[in-house]
């Protein structure tokens, strides 16, 4: 076998390195944001109290996570499509997909369905609940729609055993999949566009869009540390600094 010289040897490197970082980027650089691997991650909200994540599953679970990304433990609650999660000191509110509120004891894991009802309110067999978040003492969720028309906010009023629509805001964000309200603004993450919007809730309307890299987007959430997490429907927690997307 004839030997490279080395200037032939440095040659083939460099190619191989050029070629992998060119296909790096290409791949829009998800694998390096990766810090988890939960199966249909639909939904994620940061606990203050505890300093974790609480990650919601299509298939009934939920996975409490470090900001690393270690899983402390995971709970299995039924047969429930759950879309999106609210974590408070006691309580952990999903929205489940079919049109309801399933909120759970975090410490008995004790659990209650709350139906939504109210007037004007109805999912259409192609539309179902996906985010949710909480602001004062009302839940916002999201219909994800293919639509613009059917593209819609509820806001909740939850009492001990009921969970009432008080309001629909027409935002025509399309394929809503998860929210998160923060410094008075409300973020948007939606999967068919690839794209985080800042919405102006008093204005009812888009206020900023934010392009991200190509993933499942299901659901956001802020750390304590300039950082952005989602949860990714192909199996995934990612993880962003706020500078990494212009935040």
């Amino acid at each position: 076998m004839r030997k490279r010289t080395m200037k032939q040897t440095y040659q083939k490197t460099l190619f191989s390195l050029l070629f992998l970082l060119s296909f790096t980027a290409c791949n829009g650089d998800t694998n390096t944001h990766q810090i988890a691997s939960i199966p249909e991650a639909s939904g994620i909200s940061y606990c203050e109290n505890s300093n974790t994540f609480m990650v919601a599953n299509d298939e009934g679970s939920f996975y409490e996570i470090t900001p690393q990304g270690a899983i402390l433990a995971s709970h299995k609650l039924g047969k429930y499509d759950l879309e999106g999660v609210v974590c408070e000191e006691e309580i952990l509110t999903f929205a489940v997909e079919d049109g309801a509120l399933l909120q759970v004891n975090r410490k008995t894991l004790k659990t209650k369905l709350l139906k939504l009802k109210g007037k004007g309110f109805k999912l259409s067999k192609k539309a179902g609940l996906e985010g949710i978040t909480k602001i004062k003492d009302e839940y916002y969720l999201s219909i994800q729609a293919k639509k613009e028309k059917d593209s819609k906010l509820l806001v909740v009023k939850a009492g001990a055993n009921y969970a009432k629509v008080t309001k629909v805001i027409d935002h025509g964000i399309i394929d809503s999949a998860g929210m998160i309200y923060k410094d008075k603004k409300l973020y948007i993450v939606s999967d068919k566009k690839d794209m985080l919007y800042i919405y102006n809730l008093k204005k009812n309307k888009i206020k900023k869009k934010i392009k991200l890299p190509k993933f499942a987007q299901e659901g956001v959430a802020f750390g304590n540390d300039k950082t952005i997490y989602f949860a990714d429907d192909d199996g995934a927690v990612m993880k962003y600094t706020l500078k990494e997307l212009g935040l």
